[in-house]
């Protein structure tokens, strides 16, 4: 079985083509995601036909389990169908099918390759059912009427989570601290398995820079931390337009590198960054 290892700003995958939708993608992603007895990713990329759009993705994590939406592997999706042909290179947007829904992206080209990539992320939302939480009566708080800040106890320390849905459940966490200092192995596990979050929720720990560039870390459930995420990276972006912290395109930080995120505070998010193609091989099954 032929692969494509891809990265994007530190956030790598593992991209496969197929027409296979039945297959048990799940144990597969296990084994090709193993850093010392696979190929080594945060995730599967699967790029398959669809009937709505160019392409279709699905991505599954290290753990087995599914994600819904996936921003960087949508970037890297891209790179890939643009570079190898599969796609007009004179082609300005490309179409492609998600669990949330269709995400169209725009690559630019140069030497007929994919440089840069921005994918529309879609609305993010904010209600309680959409993220999905399990809010206790009394305990959680409005911003700008849609952003729901929750606090909850981790190690005896209190966190005021900020709560974004873009496909996928965020928990972002605001501080003054460098982020570096941050234990986010051993706070960030506890958060995702807090039971108000029934499928579990992605956790960023963030610090305002200044209202043009923020710097972040993140554990995505499923994976742990990762050097990167793009979906974060939007609910980041919105969780501090949205609290009055910075304007409406952003610089996110992470130690893999500079995510860009626009969001007009109305529909959907903007997600810009690099996408590479790092080497292609076969996996023996």
């Amino acid at each position: 079985m032929k692969f494509t290892k891809l990265q994007g700003a530190g956030n790598d995958f593992v991209l496969i083509e197929t027409s296979d939708a039945e297959r048990d993608w799940s144990q597969l992603a296990m084994a090709v995601c193993d850093r010392r007895f696979g190929v080594g990713a945060d995730g599967l990329l699967l790029l398959l036909p669809s009937k709505i759009a160019d392409f279709q993705m699905r991505e599954f994590n290290p753990d087995g389990s599914e994600s819904e939406a996936c921003g960087n592997g949508l970037r890297c999706l891209v790179k890939y169908v643009m570079d190898t042909k599969l796609a007009d290179n004179a082609t300005r947007e490309i179409a492609i099918e998600t669990i949330p829904g269709v995400r169209k992206s725009r690559p630019d080209k140069a030497g007929g390759r994919a440089t840069r990539i921005q994918v529309d992320m879609g609305t993010p939302k904010f209600a309680a059912e959409d993220i999905p939480v399990v809010i206790e009566p009394g305990k959680g708080g409005l911003v700008d009427i849609k952003l729901i800040t929750y606090p909850v106890t981790i190690a005896g320390k209190e966190l005021l989570l900020s709560l974004v849905s873009m496909g996928n459940p965020h928990a972002v966490y605001f501080q003054q601290n460098p982020v570096a200092d941050f234990p986010l192995a051993q706070v960030a596990p506890q958060v995702e398995q807090l039971p108000l979050f029934p499928n579990k929720v992605n956790f960023e720990v963030v610090r305002v820079v200044n209202r043009k560039q923020i710097e972040a870390r993140v554990w995505e459930r499923g994976v742990g931390e990762t050097l990167a995420c793009g979906s974060g990276a939007c609910a980041i972006a919105v969780a501090a337009q949205l609290k009055g912290y910075t304007d409406h395109k952003v610089d996110i930080k992470f130690r893999g590198g500079t995510l860009e995120v626009e969001w007009d505070g109305v529909g959907g998010a903007f997600l810009g960054g690099p996408a590479e193609i790092v080497f292609t091989g076969e996996w023996s099954e």
